[in-house]
Formats: structure tokens, sequence, C-alpha cells
């Protein structure tokens, strides 16, 4: 059997695939939350479109990529609008919003911590650098989605179900692997790693200490 030989086009084309997905999922995600506060049609789409490029241009912003890569490769627009379309066409015929929303969310925050990691590493960042850059790219999205539809922006209060701290994990993960692997088995192993806490914090087997103080 001949070993998988990862050429430098078949690296982008693998990451570029891998980013799409996220941008895909996350526009779902806003889309979905869209439809449920029963925005209209421009509303939906809108609101899955800054979901799905929000943290893209966060982490672009912060690696020095300027004008983010939505702007240079519209595909980027494209894919978030077509997310945001079928997920107003489809999502009356989805029985449950919640466990929908949470499955294209943590799609959405995975790829992204992962990409936002791998392109802190090429712009030269330390392991501190690249886990805040990570995390900010997953979460961007999701905080501009909840503040725009009018929601505590779950990133400051879902304490039972690891959020950010599930997207610094995947972006350290990134970065402790990429030495040793090619950047998109990096990538994709970060990805996994917020996938695992995310579901492992929804069941209650993981989660953050709570510091309560007496009333007054």
């Amino acid at each position: 059997m001949h070993e998988l030989q990862w050429t430098p086009i078949t690296l982008a084309t693998g990451l570029h695939v891998l980013d799409l997905i996220g941008v895909v999922a996350f526009a779902m995600s806003g889309a979905l939350l869209g439809v449920r506060k029963r925005f209209d049609l421009f509303g939906v789409l809108v609101l899955g479109c800054v979901t799905a490029v929000g943290g893209g241009a966060i982490r672009d912003t912060l690696t020095g990529q300027t004008p983010p890569l939505f702007l240079r490769d519209e595909t980027y627009l494209w894919a978030a609008l077509a997310g945001a379309a079928l997920a107003f066409a489809f999502g009356e015929r989805l029985a449950r919003f919640e466990r929908t929303l949470s499955v294209f969310d943590t799609a959405g925050l995975a790829l992204f911590a992962a990409s936002g990691a791998i392109s802190a590493i090429n712009f030269g960042l330390g392991p501190l650098g690249v886990v805040f850059a990570g995390m900010l790219s997953g979460v961007g999205g999701g905080i501009i989605r909840d503040l725009i539809a009018n929601e505590v922006p779950e990133v400051m209060y879902r304490r039972d179900q690891l959020y950010a701290t599930a997207a610094a994990a995947g972006a350290l993960t990134v970065w402790l692997l990429h030495a040793h692997v090619t950047p998109f088995q990096a990538q994709f192993a970060g990805a996994g790693m917020v996938v695992a806490l995310r579901w492992l914090s929804r069941r209650g087997w993981v989660n953050l200490p709570v510091r309560r103080l007496p009333e007054p």
C-alpha cells in the first residue's frame, strides 16, 4: 500500500474545505436562531452571514490578514448565504431547534478554533497567542449572533457546557501537534478536541468550578 502523500495543494484544499464547512455550520446556526426568533428572510440571511464570517474576520484581524478573507474570497460569503438559506427553507421541519442549533454551533466552533490556531501559528505567534487567537476565532461569530438576536452570549453563562474553554483546548491541541503532523491533521485533531469536550460537558462529565459569593 502506498502511503498518502500530503502535497501543498492537497493541504491547501483540505484546509479550505474545513474552513468552508465551518462557515456553513455557523451560518446555519445563526440562521436557525433567526428562524426561531421569527426574523424575516433578510434578517435570517444577515444573522447567518455575520455569524459565519464574524469569527473568521476576528481571526484574520488578529493575524494581520487584512482585509479579512471573506472579502478577498467571496466563496465564503456564498457558502454563508447557502447555509443560511437552507436553514430558512427547512428550519420549520426541524423538530428540535435547541439540539440542531447546538450541533451546528459546535461544528462551527470546532472548525474555526482550529483554523484560527493554524493562522496564528503561520503568523508566528507563541502558544498563548495561538490559544487566544483560536479561541476568539471560534467564539466571535457566536457572540455576534447572540447579541444581534438579543440573547446573552453563550460563552458568558453556559458554565455547565464548555464553550470558550473547549475552543481554547482545541487551539492548544493544534499548537502541540503542528510540529509533528501536517497542518490539516493538526487542524482536524484540534476540531475533534473541541467536539469531544463539548460532548462530555453536555453530559455533565466535565465542567468548570464556580465561585459563589454570600448574599449581602
